[in-house]
C-alpha cells in the first residue's frame, strides 16, 4: 500500500469515527425528547380541553403514545446493545424511521385538533409547534437534515393550512412562522456543522497523537519496538507474570559478523539484513510477546508462560528461519541466542536479561550460530 492509499484509508476511517461520534451524541441527547413531545401534546390538550374535538384528540395522543412507545423500544435496544455494535449503518435509518414517524403523527395531530373558528386555540397549537421545532434543534443538532425535516413535519401541517385562510391574522401568524422557520434553518447547519468540524478535528488530534506515540516507540528500521518501548512494555510483562506465578524466558539475540558485513556491502546491504530480521520476528512471536531492538544488531524477547524448553525450541526455530534468509549480496546469515527463565522471586527483570545475555555470549564463544541456555 502506498502512501496516497494509506492517507484515504486513514480518512475514510476518520469520517466513519465522525458518524459514529454523532451517532452517539443523538443518542445521548435526545432520548428525553420523546417524553417531551408527548407531554408537550398532552399539554397541549389540557390547555384546551374545553375547545378541541375530544374524539380526536384521544386518537391523536393515542397515536403519538404508540410512535414515542417505538422510540423507547429502539433506545432500549441500542442501551443494551454492546458499544461495538452501536454503528450508524446499523442505527441512522432506525432513527430516522421513527423520529420522521413522531413527528409526522406530532403535526398532523395539530392539525386535526386545531379548531377552524377558534383564533386564540389556533395561536396556542402554533406556539406549541415553534415550540417543538426549538427543541428540535437542540435534540437532533448533530444531524443537520433530521432537525430540518423534523421541523418541517411539525411545523408545516398547520402552517400550511394558516397561509390558505381569509383573516389576514392567521395569514400574517404562518409567515410569521415561516420567517422563523428560515432562521432556525441557518441555525441548525451553523450548529450541525459546527459539531462536525468538532469532531473531525478531535478524531484527528487523537489520530496524531497515537501516531507520534508509536514513532516515540518503534525503532525506524525494523519495525519493531524500540529499547525505550521494549523495556516499558517488558517490565509491565515481568511484574505480570510474577504476580500470576507464571514462567517467564527471556531471549538476547544477536546477528553474527554484523560489522563484517557492513564494512563488505555497505551500511544499506547491512539495514536491509534488519529489515528482514525485524520481519521474521514478527512473524514468529504471539500477540503477547514483548520483543524488540535493543541497538545495533541487538534483539530481545520475552515469552511469558513458556517453559524454559519450549523457549529454547522456539529459540532454534529463529535460528533456522534467519538462516534461511536471502538478502542479497549478503549471503550466510546467522544469528547467535540466549535463553533463560525466571528461577527465584528475588530475581528482577534486569538480572534475567542479563543472564540470557551472558548466555549469548557463550553462544558466540562457543562458535556462533546457535543457541545456550542459561547455566
Amino acid at each position: 500500500m502506498n502512501g496516497l492509499e494509506h492517507g484515504q484509508d486513514q480518512d475514510g476511517l476518520i469520517e466513519e469515527l465522525v458518524r459514529t461520534d454523532r451517532l452517539h451524541l443523538l443518542f445521548r441527547q435526545s432520548f428525553a425528547a420523546i417524553f417531551g413531545s408527548y407531554l408537550a401534546a398532552v399539554m397541549l390538550c389540557w390547555l384546551c380541553w374545553d375547545r378541541f374535538d375530544h374524539t380526536v384528540m384521544l386518537i391523536w395522543l393515542s397515536v403519538l403514545a404508540v410512535t414515542s412507545l417505538l422510540r423507547v423500544q429502539m433506545f432500549m435496544q441500542w442501551f443494551r446493545c454492546p458499544n461495538s455494535e452501536r454503528t450508524p449503518d446499523r442505527w441512522e435509518r432506525r432513527y430516522w424511521v421513527t423520529l420522521m414517524l413522531s413527528a409526522g403523527v406530532w403535526g398532523i395531530g395539530a392539525l386535526a385538533v386545531m379548531p377552524t373558528d377558534d383564533r386564540v386555540s389556533q395561536v396556542l397549537v402554533m406556539l406549541f409547534t415553534v415550540g417543538m421545532s426549538v427543541s428540535a434543534v437542540s435534540c437532533y443538532s448533530a444531524y443537520r437534515y433530521m432537525t430540518l425535516g423534523s421541523m418541517a413535519l411539525v411545523l408545516f401541517p398547520c402552517t400550511l393550512w394558516l397561509l390558505f385562510q381569509p383573516s389576514s391574522m392567521q395569514v400574517g401568524v404562518g409567515v410569521v412562522v415561516l420567517v422563523f422557520s428560515t432562521f432556525a434553518a441557518s441555525a441548525t447547519r451553523k450548529l450541525a456543522d459546527a459539531l462536525e468540524k468538532a469532531f473531525r478535528l478531535t478524531r484527528q488530534m487523537e489520530r496524531a497523537h497515537t501516531i507520534s506515540t508509536r514513532a516515540a516507540q518503534t525503532d525506524e528500521l525494523t519495525g519493531l519496538m524500540n529499547r525505550r518501548a521494549f523495556f516499558e512494555h517488558a517490565q509491565v510483562l515481568y511484574a505480570q507474570c510474577r504476580h500470576n506465578q507464571q514462567p517467564l524466558c527471556a531471549l538476547m539475540m544477536d546477528m553474527d559478523h554484523f560489522k563484517a558485513i557492513n564494512d563488505t556491502y555497505g551500511h544499506q546491504a547491512g539495514d536491509q539484513v534488519l529489515r528482514q530480521i525485524g520481519g521474521v520476528i514478527s512473524a514468529s512471536f504471539r500477540q503477547a510477546d514483548v520483543y524488540g531492538r535493543l541497538g545495533g544488531e541487538e534483539f530481545a524477547v520475552l515469552l511469558p508462560n513458556t517453559s524454559l524448553e519450549t523457549a529454547r525450541d522456539i529459540a532454534e526455530q529463529l535460528i533456522k528461519a534467519i538462516s534461511g534468509l536471502a538478502a542479497e549480496p549478503v549471503q550466510g546469515l546467522t544469528a547467535s541466542l540466549g535463553v533463560a527463565t525466571t528461577r527465584s522471586l528475588d530475581q528482577d527483570l534486569h538480572s534475567l536479561m542479563n543472564t540470557a545475555d551472558q548466555a549469548l555470549y557463550r553462544a558466540k564463544a562457543m562458535g556462533r550460530n546457535q543457541v545456550a541456555i542459561a547455566e
